[in-house]
């Protein structure tokens, strides 16, 4: 089920949150988070009600690795001689049990995610013809297992105790950022529902909520989906795109890209918030930023701070002597480029995106500062360089789109796109000015009253959101 449909905002939407706020009101609250983690399991089966088993079955074994870890956790710390008498379980550390934990998940990611990709490798290197399996990818598979592996790890450091099944489920499953994020902290999400305060239904929470679901629901339907419509049509035929083509097709994606995923983030932050709940901040104007380290500070922040704080911090990343710390900057963004797609272009989208922000540290050491409008263009051809990369389906689509964006020879006049009557230009412009110029959905949220000009424009973008929802594309992050 989408957020852009008229099934989530008709229906799904108003019997969740009436269900819910009713079950709270007559004090069951055991029974309201039930009804939660019901809705929100529903959300995830409309798409392919399949897979719904597998995520059941990764909750139950998640939570029990987390109590055995943890309890063995505890033991270990409590035990005072080495060879005191152990049961079978205790013969095996919480370390192992963690190992036992993280593998379930990674090989789970990767049946799903790399096992064409695998297989496309072997076949390559050793010239047989094994045939692909073409798995369907879950959907939210990637930010769940996230979501997973941090509850293990932190079951080991001893940081996720006293947690029911229950509050296990809420916390995976809460449906507002089940399938794209953002990507929460147990300890950020679980302790809310245990908030007797933001048990009681909230009509400001509800205004502001709906207020913030509709800046999202019109940047993902009134200004991602047009981008992306031509974007991707001019990146199926990559290798016929002329100089102005290939400039327009890489500027749409850019800005597409962050409309469509912050506009999800916009929507699952809105209605999350109707249910009181306070979801993390995902996007703060990235495009703003003098440089990529600046960048990966304000774009999708939550994955951001997963991989420093269960991949960079793991990796003692923190240490004083700056070749450890660039050389752990660039396995991290390794990992990033990983489980952002299976194939060697993420990859060495990756690697490219490492490159860039240590080389914004290294200029930070040495003090080198640039002009603020050299650096941040700087910085936009190199979000234009790197998404050409991420978008394209092989090495030579990708260079040849970068490569054309400078061939004056290929500088041919063509009739210049439209979508939906209206000039791409339009399109490319408004989406400028937005990032470029206007406070973000946050900002502007923060401003927010129950007044007659804040319920008007609500109103305004929902009608025209909805009066697209007929040909509404799915969010370009689901393939991850």
């Amino acid at each position: 089920m989408l957020f852009s449909s008229f099934e989530f905002l008709f229906l799904f939407l108003p019997i969740v949150l009436i269900g819910y706020f009713y079950l709270t009101s007559i004090r069951k609250i055991t029974a309201s988070k039930y009804w939660l983690i019901g809705g929100s399991l529903f959300f995830y089966s409309y798409w392919n009600i399949i897979y719904l088993p597998l995520l059941l079955t990764s909750l139950v074994t998640n939570y029990s690795l987390g109590l055995i870890i943890g309890k063995t956790r505890e033991r270990e710390r409590e035990r005072e001689t080495e060879f005191a008498s152990r049961d079978f379980f205790e013969t095996i550390s919480a370390k192992q049990w963690l190992i036992v934990g993280l593998s379930f998940n990674l090989l789970l990611l990767g049946y799903f995610k790399y096992t064409d990709f695998f297989l496309n490798n072997f076949n390559g290197i050793f010239g047989s013809d094994v045939p692909l399996m073409h798995i369907v990818l879950p959907l939210g598979i990637s930010y769940i297992t996230f979501q997973k592996i941090a509850y293990l790890v932190d079951s080991y450091r001893g940081e996720a105790k006293g947690y029911s099944f229950v509050d296990f489920m809420l916390f995976v499953t809460f449906f507002p950022q089940l399938l794209m994020g953002p990507i929460v902290h147990h300890k950020d999400i679980i302790p809310q529902f245990h908030n007797p305060f933001k048990l009681l239904l909230k009509w400001e929470h509800i205004s502001v909520g709906l207020f913030i679901f509709a800046l999202g629901l019109a940047k993902k339907t009134l200004i991602a989906d047009p981008l992306t419509v031509y974007a991707q049509m001019a990146f199926d035929h990559a290798q016929d795109l002329t100089m102005i083509e290939a400039w327009y097709a890489s500027v749409s994606y850019v800005l597409s890209y962050y409309f469509d995923l912050s506009g999800y983030a916009d929507m699952a932050i809105g209605v999350a918030k109707m249910f009181n709940i306070n979801l993390p901040l995902n996007f703060n104007s990235p495009y703003k930023s003098r440089n990529f380290a600046e960048y990966w500070q304000r774009w999708h922040m939550t994955l951001s701070k997963f991989l420093n704080d269960y991949v960079y911090k793991s990796l003692n990343g923190n240490k004083r002597k700056s070749h450890v710390m660039y050389l752990h900057i660039m396995i991290t963004f390794l990992v990033s480029g990983l489980w952002h797609g299976a194939g060697w272009t993420f990859v060495v989208w990756g690697i490219l995106n490492g490159i860039l922000v240590v080389a914004a540290y290294m200029m930070r050491k040495q003090k080198f500062e640039m002009n603020f409008y050299v650096a941040w263009t700087l910085m936009f051809f190199g979000l234009i360089v790197t998404r050409i990369l991420f978008v394209s389906s092989n090495f030579d689509d990708a260079w040849y789109v970068t490569y054309t964006l400078f061939d004056i020879s290929n500088l041919r006049y063509s009739m210049l796109p439209y979508v939906d009557g209206i000039p791409q230009t339009i399109y490319i412009l408004v989406g400028l000015f937005i990032v470029l110029f206007t406070h973000n959905s946050m900002q502007l949220a923060k401003n927010f009253a129950p007044k007659t000009k804040y319920l008007l424009v609500t109103a305004v973008l929902l009608v025209a959101s909805a009066t697209t929802f007929t040909k509404t594309q799915e969010f370009l992050y689901f393939q991850f």
